[in-house]
């Protein structure tokens, strides 16, 4: 396995496919630096050449924030949310979804496992 920023990407898959296993790298930029490094998107990982290796890493270090640097900057965004007491911010202190999704039936993801509330037996006089 390859090791690009910290990440083994798979030998066997297509350059454009293996360069999505980092984070913060998807289809469009994969593309887009495998373009700029000069590397063709068909060719399988265990095909490149040092050079081809050498001129992906350089593309992706100099133009774009992956990884560690890019998942410290999400969660201080989301701090910042938190911290100013915005909307936002409060929905993502409480687990509830952030984007204005439906809460009454769905959003078991954000919510969690549900949680039964009995009935109050009504007193008999």
């Amino acid at each position: 396995m390859a090791r690009i920023v910290g990440v083994d990407i798979p030998n066997n898959k297509r350059g454009e496919i293996a360069l999505t296993y980092i984070y913060g790298i998807g289809r469009n930029r994969a593309n887009s630096v495998l373009k700029e490094a000069g590397v063709d998107r068909d060719l399988k990982v265990q095909d490149w050449d040092d050079d081809q290796f050498a001129a992906v890493r350089t593309v992706i270090n100099n133009s774009f924030k992956v990884e560690g640097e890019l998942r410290s900057e999400v969660q201080m965004n989301i701090k910042r949310l938190m911290d100013i007491g915005c909307y936002r911010g409060i929905r993502h202190r409480i687990g509830l979804p952030v984007r204005g999704q439906s809460t009454k039936n769905n959003s078991r993801t954000r919510k969690g496992k549900r949680k039964t509330v009995a009935n109050k037996k009504m007193a008999t006089k």
